[in-house]
Parts: structure tokens; sequence; C-alpha cells
């Protein structure tokens, strides 16, 4: 992963009305309707250095799984698109509860990530310490809450460890109000002019 030391928690100016989940789902409304496609979401995996395969299941599975979550009161759409702006809808169990039910960033759930989990190093998480957040969300029987939360956290850990495979606490805050994903199309693409 490129340097993160420069990732700013801010949003830009059209991401200003939206709230942070809103934002962290809008980076990857490429053509910036409102609207995710599953062709979006995975041009969007591929814009933040994710492989073939790994877009490709990610584009099905995200928004065959958020679609009509999204979409209330509106017959299902075999394009299945996402609505950003009813994101939270599709809100899951067994996550951290950084994200209230309206989509929100809660600053006391995100800190209790690092007080909680972080015992190595303050500000960074393991990839032990990473399954121990994950096996202690959990909700009892909430299968497809643990699947969701476990993918979404490896996938993050995988893409975003640094060299010395820690799960950085300023890359998981700017993971959740999408400053991150931006910030990796922008490393990715001055990488690839250097090539």
């Amino acid at each position: 992963m490129a340097d993160q030391s420069s990732l700013a928690s801010s949003p830009s100016k059209e991401g200003a009305e939206k709230n942070v989940l809103q934002r962290h789902v809008a980076f990857f409304d490429r053509n910036h309707d409102g609207v995710v496609y599953p062709w979006e979401t995975f041009k969007g995996f591929r814009a933040i250095g994710a492989g073939l395969l790994l877009s490709t299941v990610s584009a099905v599975f995200i928004n065959v799984g958020l679609s009509t979550k999204t979409r209330p009161g509106k017959f299902p759409n075999l394009l299945f698109p996402i609505e950003i702006k009813n994101i939270h809808l599709a809100k899951h169990g067994s996550d951290s509860g950084v994200y209230d039910t309206e989509g929100r960033f809660v600053a006391s759930k995100f800190e209790e990530i690092f007080k909680n989990h972080a015992k190595t190093y303050p500000d960074a998480l393991t990839e032990e310490e990473l399954k121990a957040l994950l096996m202690g969300n959990r909700e009892p029987k909430n299968y497809v809450g643990w699947f969701a939360s476990y993918a979404e956290w490896t996938t993050l850990y995988n893409l975003c460890k640094d060299d010395n495979g820690l799960l950085q606490k300023h890359t998981v805050k700017a993971v959740y109000d999408g400053s991150l994903f931006e910030h990796m199309e922008k490393q990715r693409e001055l990488t690839t002019k250097k090539k």
C-alpha cells in the first residue's frame, strides 16, 4: 500500500451534504448519479488496486446483497442498483457500530475498536487483533452479518496493511468516510504513470 500519511478525512465539496456512510459508498458511484451498479462497484474495486477476482466477487455480492435493501417499496431490479441515499437501510448486524442507523459516524464506537483491540500498538491492529475484533462483534446466529464483517475487514486488511502487517487507525478512519478510496485511487494512478 502506498504512503497513507497524507490521508484526509474531510469530505470533498460534492460529498459535504452526504453522511459518512453515503460518502463511503459514493466512491463506487463512478458516474455520480446517486446509484451504484455492479459494473461501477467492479470499476471502483479495480481503481483501488483490487484484482479481477476480488473485484468481480465483490461487485456481485455487494450489489446483490444491498440492492433490494436500498430500494424499499420498489420492484426488484435485475441490474441490482444500490441507491446511495438509502444505504443506511442496508446496515448489517455484527458490525463495529461505527455507523449509526442513520449512517452517521459514531466517534466513541470508532475509538472503542482501538481501545478494546489494539493491544500491541495503540493506533494499529495486527491480524490477530482484527480477528478478535470480528469475534467480539458477532451477534448470535447472525451469519450474514458475520460474513459481511469478515469480508469487509479482511479486504481492508489485505489491501491496506502496512509493511509491518498493521492496519493503522488513520487508515480505518479514512475507510469509514470513503476518503481512503479516493487516496488509494490517486496513489495507484501515480504509480501507474511512473511505470
